[in-house]
């Protein structure tokens, strides 16, 4: 479907990038809403936390199911039903201080979460032209990455200027908003088994062994942005600058905006390697000028080079394990993509937590370079190293 040519914005990749900004900036207002009103209301930092580990869990465990069903279930009408129920979860949510009826609640937020995003990701690696799949793959993150990078502000200002309930309605419009334009989206042929008789196993549409190395890369890296997400208010408090805490997030968001674009068409151009080593060390830059920041100044040139990381570092590797994968598997890679990305924000949010609670939140940002320079050796090491043996192997044949 739709690799014939290689024009990039068609009616359909549109459809699908608008319905995962719309998504992305619902469900992040609701994780970074819900945590704050739990604190508001109970002022119990436990429960307030549980609120994220719930929603991330059950997004983790519903990944690798979507994996498989995707390529037996009609996925049009999947979005939709799931859209459907989100929009009623949400609902519910409306004027509830019940913190276990709200953990239930978010636990089928997850569940939504896991399913549409593996959907939207695999409907657009579906018709993105295959020379155009680290620019294409670069549109769609950026569209998924401001929508998580500007929800937290957003979050935080309705809660402190209007009410809980009106972020509830907020997120039920831009749902509703999202399944309206779910309608328009064409059922793409991805059922690889459609025109055989082969059983589907599964382990085999659950797990790909070639996607693992640049998702587990992205766990390393995602550790690093659970911190940021986390505990940068925090950060701020101890530093005596709070009040410019949202302008990093700014930054940051405008950084991916602006390398995306070029990220995407030097990997489909010259390949992984050119970026995925300034991406990192800009990162290590970035949580290094954290750990000492002191000042508004420093804090904002840490957000424009984090940004410069994020903004290149996962669609990279989103495009990397898409691209090691058959093309009747890419539900399988992106599946076991976003669930380490999740999988590496929780590890990192309550990893990082109860180290902060020993030290301090300076502390955490320098300890979390640690997760990056991992990620560089494995790169180098398995990866790019790896790659070169093999060239020599089939030269040498």
């Amino acid at each position: 479907m739709g690799r014939k040519t290689s024009r990039l914005w068609t009616s359909q990749f549109i459809v699908i990038v608008v319905m995962a900004f719309l998504f992305f900036l619902c469900l992040q207002l609701l994780t970074a809403g819900f945590p704050a009103y739990i604190m508001e209301i109970k002022k119990n930092p436990t429960q307030a936390g549980l609120m994220t580990t719930v929603f991330m869990g059950a997004a983790i465990l519903t990944r690798p199911l979507i994996g498989y069903l995707i390529h037996k279930i009609d996925v049009k009408l999947m979005s939709i039903i799931t859209l459907v129920l989100l929009v009623l979860t949400v609902g519910v949510s409306f004027g509830q201080t019940s913190v276990g009826l709200l953990l239930c609640l978010r636990a089928l937020h997850g569940v939504a979460f896991g399913i549409i995003t593996t959907i939207l990701s695999t409907l657009a690696t579906n018709i993105i032209p295959v020379k155009r799949l680290g620019e294409g793959i670069g549109y769609y993150g950026l569209a998924t990455s401001v929508g998580t990078s500007v929800a937290p502000m957003f979050a935080i200002s309705m809660l402190q200027l209007y009410s809980y309930n009106l972020l509830i309605i907020l997120s039920i419009v831009m749902t509703i908003a999202a399944l309206v334009l779910g309608f328009f989206v064409k059922t793409p042929k991805i059922n690889a088994s459609a025109d055989t008789d082969k059983q589907i196993s599964f382990k085999e549409y659950a797990f790909d062994k070639k996607a693992l190395l640049p998702c587990i890369l992205a766990m390393f890296f995602t550790t690093t942005l659970g911190g940021v997400i986390s505990f940068l208010s925090g950060l701020g408090e101890e530093a005596n600058i709070g009040a410019s805490v949202s302008l990093f997030f700014l930054m940051m968001t405008v950084m991916m905006v602006v390398v995306r674009p070029f990220s995407g068409r030097l990997y489909d151009n010259l390949g992984h390697k050119i970026i995925i080593y300034p991406a990192a060390i800009a990162g290590i830059i970035g949580l290094f000028l954290l750990s000492i920041t002191e000042n508004t100044v420093t804090l904002l040139i840490a957000g424009v080079l984090y940004g410069f990381s994020y903004g290149i570092m996962t669609p990279t590797l989103q495009a990397i394990a898409v691209g090691f994968v058959e093309k009747e598997k890419q539900g399988t890679a992106n599946a076991m993509f976003f669930s380490s990305m999740d999988l590496g924000i929780a590890v990192g949010s309550t990893g990082l937590g109860v180290l902060a609670s020993l030290t301090s939140y300076h502390f955490i940002y320098g300890f979390s370079i640690i997760s990056l320079l991992v990620l560089l050796l494995l790169y180098t090491f398995v990866f790019v190293r790896g790659e070169n043996a093999k060239k020599v192997v089939e030269t040498a044949l």
